[in-house]
């Protein structure tokens, strides 16, 4: 062997290495411990937990179209309502945990029935590792077509998700949807997974994106059957024909704010921007609560409508 095909055969071994090790600890599923302590998400989005325990939660589950058994909270409404939302989460959470203040306000304002699925991979649901949205719009299209038999062609559905729960909405609203998906409100999410890893990979280790993103979505191709490439909401949301509502934070540098920007600029469907200048990333409720309520009600209400009370039948 020459000295430059041993230097060659390091180097190619030290990227799989990294590449492996970047698979690890972003895709696969296990302890998120590297966000600990992260600038970008110094702040706490607020949160209502102890509301969310004294509710009558309804335990739901189905099976994923590759057999994987997915678990999902259902809130009942305080009164009759074909008005429905279905909250995705974000990166590493749960729906219990994570999205119970956007919970309380579509149920106790709104007046929404509040489904709260775990995605892939995540809280009490099966999965090895995590989907960035992409294998989790299929999950998301199930859950659907179970709150339709449930409630029957006059359900009304919103999709709202924050972070990863905002891109997987979005790349859901790129598929053919039911009439019964009324809108979408996607708060802080990413353009691509490719474009938020590429960013965090310098962001936080200071490596450029090429080679280590392309080695990693290899890998994650062969263990996980999907690619950073593909998993994109900017070109979901070019097919998207729901209306959407985009918010996202002024400050935002986990995912960065001109993010939002392109993922307008390509959107070709009715559209709605929300920008909360100074809120970090998911911190938009936190920072703005009355707006934020008052912007999704006003977004909402366009597309959802109340149902008339049903005439009850003469003795």
């Amino acid at each position: 062997m020459t000295v430059a095909f041993i230097l060659i055969l390091l180097l190619l071994l030290s990227l799989a290495a990294a590449s492996h090790y970047f698979y690890t600890m972003a895709i696969a599923r296990r302890p998120k411990t590297f966000l600990a302590g992260n600038p970008d998400l110094k702040d706490t989005p607020v949160s209502d937990p102890v509301w969310l325990d004294a509710q009558p939660l309804e335990a739901w589950e189905l099976v994923s179209g590759d057999g994987l058994r997915l678990k999902g909270y259902f809130l009942p409404a305080l009164r009759d309502t074909s008005r429905i939302v279905l909250l995705a989460h974000g990166y590493s959470g749960s729906g219990k945990m994570h999205m119970n203040a956007l919970a309380k306000l579509y149920h106790e304002e709104l007046g929404y029935h509040v489904l709260l699925p775990d995605a892939r991979g995540h809280g009490d649901s099966e999965g090895t590792y995590i989907g960035f949205g992409w294998p989790d719009r299929r999950d998301v299209l199930l859950w659907i077509g179970e709150l339709i038999r449930r409630f029957g062609a006059e359900a009304q559905i919103v999709l709202h998700g924050v972070s990863m729960g905002g891109a997987t909405v979005l790349m859901t609203a790129g598929e053919p949807l039911p009439p019964q998906v009324k809108a979408v409100v996607s708060d802080c999410a990413y353009t691509s997974v490719k474009d938020v890893l590429s960013y965090q990979l310098g962001r936080m280790y200071k490596l450029p994106a090429f080679p280590f993103i392309g080695m990693t979505s290899l890998i994650t191709r062969l263990r996980s059957g999907y690619s950073f490439g593909e998993a994109s909401a900017l070109e979901a949301v070019r097919r998207a024909e729901k209306p959407i509502l985009f918010i996202h934070g002024g400050a935002d540098t986990f995912v960065p704010t001109p993010m939002v920007h392109r993922l307008m600029e390509a959107c070709r469907g009715y559209k709605e921007l929300f920008l909360v200048p100074g809120a970090g990333h998911g911190m938009a409720y936190t920072a703005a609560p009355e707006e934020y309520a008052w912007r999704v009600r006003q977004f909402t209400e366009r597309f959802v409508h109340e149902r008339a009370p049903q005439p009850v039948a003469q003795p």
